[in-house]
């Protein structure tokens, strides 16, 4: 029997028959339930980086003192570091380091690394990796109920990571946004509730340095004596190759990252130390399925709170809006406690010999950060959600508030609110960062035979990351080029490679400009190292994007580009499968577009950003808004692929409706 494309198409995916395989490999089995539990703790993992924070000041450590690691890695801004351990100090006399000098990536020393590979470029803060949610109450909507909005930010990818669902039983009435895979909504409503996260952000990972035994490898350190590695093999499948059999150990805090992580040995000597990892998600208690599926068949803000008593990772900040009209917040999930002597408090790796360093239990539930709305409205935007006085240590690496700042300007400015400016806050793309480091741009001197025109564009700048301007690409360029002149030649250029990208030393650029900081400037002056930046980023655009700034525009290089997976990472298939928007905003936007200035080819492209956008009316939930950056299909060719990307990039909605008006099928599933 013949078939059309169309029906082959939506049979099996393309990219099964050009890799030549089939949904489940060997056992052709494609999902099972471990595997939603495995994919949980994959979002966990994705917005859980507290561990490469603490890689980056280990790194640091080694080639600069304490007080300036802290001034280039700031904590919260009006907050001194967590530790007062002069980390530096401390790795020197213990003789952590490897007298490797790059971090090349290359295969650690031990024999235990034979599979060893970069993760994804080590995980950790990416600036802008977030999201923002709001709630207001029915006290300051033209409705007089509550309006919630939700937007998470996460690395962009077609097929997109979230799928739209409605899912109709006895037990539940629920629609929202879904992963593949999940036998529940993650983000949305039902009847009678909406809900929205975003990433707490709180430190759930410790690293332990953990040293060997000098006269038996096999074993490591414990406040009892010497122990011996917990050992496992696992057996990793390689198409048209044999199976690769690779040893994970462990020690009692957890798995030893450096056996698989490569570049831990360009930093520490492996011969006398491993990094292992403590982190809540890997515990066994772990029922964040369990407490997903009560949260839809709950009927009230309240009911919401007790169906997540057991949530567990990654720690989330919820915020809620219920028909009668209660809105609330509570940050959900698993935190450890820290002993009163541990000086550490998890900001780097701690040595794992000492009981001191080891988790004292858990936050209970009923004592992490709430608020019920009595302001009117509650946000949050991965900022410091701990009030003043707060008693517990939650973790120090919050956000930078500019996104949260912009979001209280935005809700404060007007007394009554409706859908249209919950829309409008959520594309928002005036830059408070960028606002604060303009005077030093606008004061910097060129010969660049561009430097009139572009200056004249910068003038009327206010710092709006709009898609067709110019000023925003000239800003952008010019941060980029201060940026490395002031910290590459203090790390090195293969420990500031490593670096860079994931992380844009703004809120370090902003203090450093600010106090015009003579350390991090010598032997010039700040002021000369912005006016050589200006001339460098002037050189560069005119090379990369013409000689005339009146054809200059920030969305051809901020491009939001959802690269397919796997076949993206094939320039030739890439330019047919990828999802390509010119785009607004920039990694401290409340309409976040983040960028990687560490990418050889398109540095400036958007590559996380609101991966959807929703609002949802408690007036009438028939009126809720959606929007994502692709399409509802990850299957090629079919029509549904990418149709909402032009949407999504340029600040549009589609309904959010239980009882459409035209529904095109219905899937019934029967037991």
């Amino acid at each position: 029997m013949l078939i059309t494309l169309a029906q082959w198409l939506q049979t099996l995916s393309p990219e099964f028959l050009l890799l030549g395989t089939k949904p489940g490999g060997r056992s052709g089995i494609a999902w099972e339930p471990a595997d939603s539990v495995g994919w949980a703790l994959m979002m966990a993992l994705d917005l859980g980086g507290n561990w490469g924070q603490e890689i980056s000041r280990l790194s640091v450590a080694k080639v600069m003192d304490t007080e300036h690691l802290w001034q280039l890695y700031p904590g919260y801004p009006g907050e001194a570091p967590a530790t007062a351990v002069d980390l530096a100090k401390l790795y020197k006399e213990l003789g952590v380091y490897s007298n490797k000098v790059s971090t090349s990536g290359n295969a650690s020393s031990s024999n235990h690394a034979s599979l060893a590979v970069p993760f994804l470029g080590e995980p950790g803060l990416v600036e802008g990796k977030g999201s923002n949610n709001w709630v207001i109450s029915g006290d300051r909507t033209a409705s007089g109920k509550p309006l919630l909005a939700n937007d998470p930010h996460l690395g962009l990818g077609t097929p997109a990571i979230w799928f739209y669902a409605h899912l109709k039983s006895p037990e539940q009435n629920v629609i929202g946004a879904t992963l593949p895979g999940m036998p529940l909504v993650v983000l949305g409503h039902n009847n009678h509730v909406a809900w929205g996260f975003t990433n707490t952000g709180p430190d759930v990972q410790d690293l332990y340095l953990e040293k060997i035994n000098p006269s038996n490898p096999l074993q490591y350190q414990t406040p009892d004596g010497w122990q011996a590695f917990v050992s496992r093999q696992e057996t990793i499948r390689v198409k048209g190759k044999p199976d690769v059999v690779h040893t994970v150990r462990s020690t009692r805090h957890g798995p030893v990252l450096s056996d698989a992580q490569s570049a831990h040995a360009d930093i520490i000597n492996t011969s006398k130390y491993v990094l292992s990892l403590r982190w809540a998600a890997l515990d066994h208690d772990n029922h964040t399925l369990v407490a997903g599926m009560r949260g839809s068949q709950v009927s009230s803000v309240k009911d919401f709170l007790a169906a997540f008593k057991d949530y567990h990772s990654p720690m989330q900040n919820v915020v809620l809006a219920d028909v009668q009209g209660h809105i609330s917040y509570k940050a959900i999930g698993k935190v450890p406690v820290r002993k009163a002597e541990n000086d550490l408090m998890g900001m780097a790796p701690a040595p794992g010999w000492d009981a001191k360093y080891d988790w004292a239990g858990w936050l209970p539930m009923d004592q992490t950060p709430e608020d019920h709305g009595q302001k009117g409205w509650i946000a949050t935007a991965n900022q410091r959600i701990t009030p003043a006085g707060y008693p517990h240590f939650l973790g120090q690496d919050w956000v930078a508030p500019h996104r949260m700042d912009r979001i209280t300007q935005m809700i404060e400015a007007k007394p009554q609110h409706d859908i249209e400016s919950m829309k409008t806050m959520q594309n928002d793309v005036l830059s408070l960062s960028t606002q604060r480091l303009m005077p030093h741009l606008l004061a910097a001197k060129s010969s660049h035979a561009l430097a009139p025109n572009a200056m004249k564009v910068l003038q009327s700048f206010n710092g709006e990351m709009k898609t067709e301007d110019a000023a925003p690409l000239i800003f952008a360029y010019w941060a980029d080029e201060l940026t490395r002149a002031l910290v590459e030649p203090q790390l090195g250029k293969e420990l500031f490679k490593s670096q860079y990208g994931k992380r844009h030393f703004r809120s370090f650029l902003e203090d450093t400009m600010a106090k015009q900081d003579a350390w991090w400037c010598l032997p010039k002056y700040c002021a000369d190292h912005a006016s050589e930046a200006f001339t460098r980023s002037l050189e560069r655009l005119s090379k990369e994007h013409g000689k005339d700034v009146a054809h200059w525009q920030w969305g051809k290089a901020h491009k939001a580009i959802s690269s397919h997976r796997p076949l993206g990472q094939s320039p030739f298939l890439a330019k047919w499968l990828d999802v390509v928007e010119p785009s607004p905003g920039d990694p401290f936007t409340v309409n976040v577009g983040t960028y990687r200035l560490n990418e050889s080819r398109e540095p400036f492209a958007s590559r996380h950003a609101p991966s959807m956008r929703a609002v949802y009316d408690l007036n009438d939930l028939q009126n809720s808004l959606f929007i994502y950056q692709t399409g509802q299909s990850g299957v090629i060719g079919s029509e549904h692929y990418k149709d909402m990307s032009q949407e999504w990039a340029t600040g549009q909605y589609r309904p959010l409706q239980m009882t459409p008006n035209s529904q095109a099928s219905l899937l019934t599933l029967k037991p």
